[in-house]
């Protein structure tokens, strides 16, 4: 722990808007917890910002003092990069201010906002932007990864619509960038993650959805799993960009439309939102009814903000997690057979495997117009290990590398950076392909000492 001077602390607090907690304080161990339990780190100081001024004064601080500085959004990361060990931790989660103007379709967009605080102003006037499939996810990280969810077959991953943004940068300044005002940075931006600064405020592009869209979840015998899956396969070709279905693979959780006795059996479910007219999903989604006899399904008209809280039960926080993810072109035969085979030796009932579809929109956008390079991904496959006990972590750890093993001669080689864990930095240029060199020299010319580190890490040249 380093030994900082109480007068620069005294003079931190009194230079702070929000709240500053040290080890001793009340507050400090909520404070620093975040989604995924494996995580459990110690700063030195934890700034709960409440606004841009305690931003400012908070990077001042780190740098000052030569403190490793982390950044919370959400705390949703999966590497819990939001967090560190004997550094500062700046915490954004209490600015959640969220603007809507429906007459030019712009959200304004603090970067404590989760996707619930985000739909719950959006909704009010129909409207929404690709985010991601949990309420509880912070807009900020998800945003800077790439983003992507219901919405992005029809309209782009969320840099895609990512018009500007209010940064401070390693030297405490504030840029404003968008498409004609530092653009190098606004390109890095959108899915160079928390590499070149902390972003206050994000100007999202809106779209009519909703209030209502059409979806649910039809649940399958995991023995049905394979000719469902080919068949999945085939529709996905012709389907609708205004329909997007992900293919999940798991044990059945309590679900109230599942008879008792399927609960805790293997199963394969497709999770639909169709976000066209309500009154044709019926006929939209009819093909996949046919995909094999359902244990049960759940279909039907549902508000958009309520489809984008239903899976927030299976990803509470609390769990202990670990991913390994994969990009996929397609579903070839191979990793079809395998997946099967994984989900009958799966080591915990909360560990899933799900295939996220993309494609649509996204994939029309040049792999140069934004730092998220992975256009052709149509799915990004998710081996994620859930679990509730320490004693669990050795097997739960081993099947999802084993299955990210296996997988391997079927995917594309890159993945989706808000998807690795902590202990892959050998794959930071997998993330982000013929887009590296581009962002190093964006680091190299706003954080050229590395003080925005604590991330999946893109190194600036001198370093």
């Amino acid at each position: 722990m380093p030994n900082l001077p109480s007068h620069a602390l005294d003079e931190l607090k009194a230079a702070t808007r929000g709240e500053v907690l040290l080890p001793a304080d009340a507050g400090f161990d909520k404070a620093r917890s975040i989604w995924n339990a494996m995580i459990d780190r110690r700063p030195a100081v934890i700034v709960r910002c409440a606004g841009v001024a305690d931003v400012r004064r908070a990077v001042a601080f780190a740098d000052d003092n030569n403190l490793l500085l982390a950044v919370r959004g959400g705390g949703h990361n999966i590497a819990g990069s939001g967090v560190c060990d004997d550094g500062l931790m700046i915490d954004l989660s209490a600015m959640k201010s969220v603007r809507i103007d429906p007459g030019k379709l712009r959200a304004y967009v603090e970067p404590g906002a989760t996707l619930a605080d985000f739909d719950h102003e959006a909704q009010a006037f129909g409207l929404a932007t690709p985010l991601g499939i949990n309420s509880t996810t912070g807009v900020a990280g998800l945003t800077l990864g790439g983003g992507f969810g219901w919405l992005s077959r029809r309209y782009g991953m969320s840099v895609d619509n990512l018009i500007s943004a209010d940064i401070i940068t390693a030297d405490g300044e504030r840029l404003h960038a968008s498409a004609d005002a530092h653009e190098d940075l606004f390109w890095a931006i959108r899915g160079g993650g928390g590499n070149f600064g902390i972003v206050t405020m994000f100007e999202f592009q809106l779209h009519p959805v909703g209030p209502e869209v059409f979806g649910g979840l039809i649940v399958l015998p995991l023995e049905q799993a394979k000719e469902a899956l080919v068949k999945y396969r085939a529709a996905v070709a012709t389907m609708p960009e205004e329909l997007c279905v992900w293919a999940v693979l798991r044990l059945a959780p309590p679900l109230p439309f599942l008879p008792p006795e399927v609960h805790g059996k293997p199963i394969l479910a497709f999770a639909i939102c169709y976000t066209g007219p309500v009154e044709e999903g019926p006929r939209v989604v009819e093909e996949f009814r046919r995909f094999g006899t359902p244990y049960g399904e759940h279909l039907g008209p549902m508000p958009y903000a309520k489809w984008q809280q239903a899976f927030d039960p299976l990803l509470a926080p609390g769990a202990r997690n670990f991913w390994k993810s994969h990009n996929l072109g397609e579903l070839q035969d191979g990793l079809i057979d395998a997946v099967v085979d994984a989900i009958g030796k799966l080591p915990s009932p909360q560990c899933e495997i799900f295939f996220g579809l993309i494609g649509g929109k996204a994939s029309r956008v040049a792999v140069d117009t934004t730092a998220y390079p992975n256009r052709d991904t149509e799915y990004a496959m998710n081996v994620h290990g859930r679990w509730n006990d320490a004693s669990d972590d050795e097997k739960c750890i081993a099947w999802a590398r084993a299955f990210f093993e296996t997988a391997a001669p079927f995917a594309l080689g890159s993945v989706y950076v808000n998807f690795m864990t902590e202990d892959e930095k050998e794959r930071v240029g997998a993330a982000y392909g013929p887009n590296y060199e581009r962002l190093v020299a964006a680091k190299n010319r706003y954080d050229p000492r590395n003080l925005f580190r604590h991330n999946q890490n893109i190194k600036p040249s001198a370093l």
